[in-house]
């Protein structure tokens, strides 16, 4: 969900700057879109259903962390929403630092990357002819 409003679904067609983490993001970006995602004044770091901007920072540590709900409750107990943002936000540069990284490497080195395309576009084709080759068999124009 968003972390500008947790009740609406991250799209990168919203035009809050806030609302997604986009894979290029630098980490001081994504540090500083955690800092700002909503919570409420509740305090108690807990996974509930009516704090949704709460329990959407604690699934998304889950997800990447894998740590069952208990074990995240018991991790936050006593501390504050700044640290479960900080902490999350670590966690997504990390996530996201091989995506980065490959990025760069193929971005660096056209050649490869023209390669890469022309054998994904020479694979696709061949699919394609496969299933257009069924489907004219199934409407009778062989």
């Amino acid at each position: 969900m968003g972390l500008d409003d947790p009740t609406k679904k991250m799209s990168k067609s919203d035009e809050g700057t806030n609302r997604t983490i986009d894979l290029l993001d630098k980490p001081k970006v994504i540090q500083k879109k955690f800092a700002r995602a909503v919570t409420d004044s509740d305090g108690q770091i807990v996974f509930d259903d009516n704090r949704p901007g709460v329990t959407n920072l604690l699934t998304i540590h889950q997800t990447l962390s894998g740590l069952t709900k208990t074990e995240l409750e018991a991790r936050f107990a006593g501390r504050g929403y700044g640290d479960l943002k900080k902490e999350l936000g670590e966690l997504v540069v990390a996530a996201l630092a091989p995506i980065q990284q490959r990025y760069i490497e193929l971005t660096e080195d056209p050649q490869t990357l023209d390669q890469i395309l022309a054998d994904g576009a020479a694979r696709a084709q061949a699919v394609a002819a496969q299933t257009m080759s069924r489907v004219r068999q199934a409407m009778g124009l062989r």
